[in-house]
């Protein structure tokens, strides 16, 4: 395997392969694309060499692991970014593997590293007063004040993903009677979701003072196009570092856009929309995704809790009135 036949390998995975064949979505050539960017970075680095001049074989099992424990302990990415990177990198040497039978042995190497288990934690959301603290904080008085403030208010109230947020194009917007926002989903599903009215009025006075073409981004960049990822993760911990002044307990959260999420589902849970209705409101395959909101809000628990309390004592929690004590329960 020559130097050249890495670089027109990797091109054939991505148009003949996934395009071509698999006709996969956007955002999953985007995810496979950052996936090879960092990864052909890592060994190109490691390897003393530009990436074009990788060779296949360089991207041995001892690389691959190398590059997934980058991604952990010094890129901070949690295990589920980790296992859908080397999903990605399955992906491509079982793409190899049968193009390249002679590097069937490596293939089989690489194929054969596994996912890695998790907790599965409960989910992180905002309240409602972090929330207002967050959307108040950009400064309105400036072009990226406006675009910031509308782009949070529309993710608090939608729950759109951090690609559907950034790809929302003018005609995705319908205003007026049954304001709402269209955008293509995982799996390519196409769903609407409403806007309450105060959140349509920002965002008609913002579409107003910065009109498009109907294929320009609704939140674009400061060079007018389309937000990165990185970008729209910065937007959000500049915002949330000012609003931690007004609200402290958002410098105990790790906030990203998928945060903002979150909190929109947790804001119709807690008011009382079924879970069916949230789980096509974000656009999950199954109703048993949207159930672990249920186990995230400790509230809604103590209220179900109350409701079957036959001694008519409302429950409350363990609250240690000793200084010493309440340091131990803090630990």
């Amino acid at each position: 395997m020559t130097a050249a036949q890495l670089p027109a390998l990797i091109q054939r995975f991505f148009t003949q392969r996934l395009l071509e064949q698999q006709g996969v979505s956007a955002c999953t050539v985007a995810s496979y694309r950052d996936t090879f960017r960092l990864l052909l970075t890592f060994a190109a680095k490691h390897k003393d060499r530009t990436a074009s001049k990788l060779t296949l074989s360089e991207l041995d099992v001892t690389t691959i692991e190398q590059f997934l424990n980058y991604l952990e302990h010094d890129r901070g990415n949690c295990v589920r970014t980790r296992n859908n990177r080397l999903s990605a990198i399955h992906a491509f040497f079982q793409f190899v593997a049968i193009q390249e039978p002679e590097h069937a042995l490596q293939c089989q190497r690489v194929l054969a590293i596994p996912s890695k288990r998790y907790e599965h934690r409960s989910v992180e959301f905002l309240t409602e007063k972090e929330a207002n603290a967050l959307i108040a904080a950009p400064d309105t008085e400036t072009w990226i004040g406006q675009r910031d403030r509308t782009v949070l208010l529309v993710a608090f109230q939608t729950g759109l993903r951090n690609s559907e947020l950034r790809s929302l194009t003018h005609q995705d917007v319908v205003l007026g009677t049954g304001a709402h926002v269209r955008c293509f989903g995982k799996g390519r599903k196409m769903r609407c979701t409403p806007l309450r009215p105060e959140v349509t009025k920002v965002l008609k006075d913002w579409l107003h003072h910065h009109p498009g073409k109907p294929s320009d981004p609704v939140f674009p960049s400061s060079r007018g196009g389309m937000m990165s990822a990185d970008a729209l993760q910065k937007l959000v911990s500049r915002h949330v570092a000012t609003a931690s002044n007004q609200c402290p307990s958002l410098k105990e959260k790790p906030v990203t856009p998928h945060t903002l999420r979150h909190a929109a589902a947790m804001n119709l849970l807690v008011h009382g929309v079924d879970l069916s209705v949230i789980a096509l409101w974000l656009g999950h395959e199954s109703s048993e995704t949207t159930q672990m909101y249920l186990h995230a809000d400790m509230g809604l628990k103590e209220r179900a809790l109350a409701h079957t309390n036959s001694t008519g004592v409302v429950p409350t929690r363990y609250k240690p009135s000793d200084s010493l004590l309440r340091f131990l329960e803090g630990l």
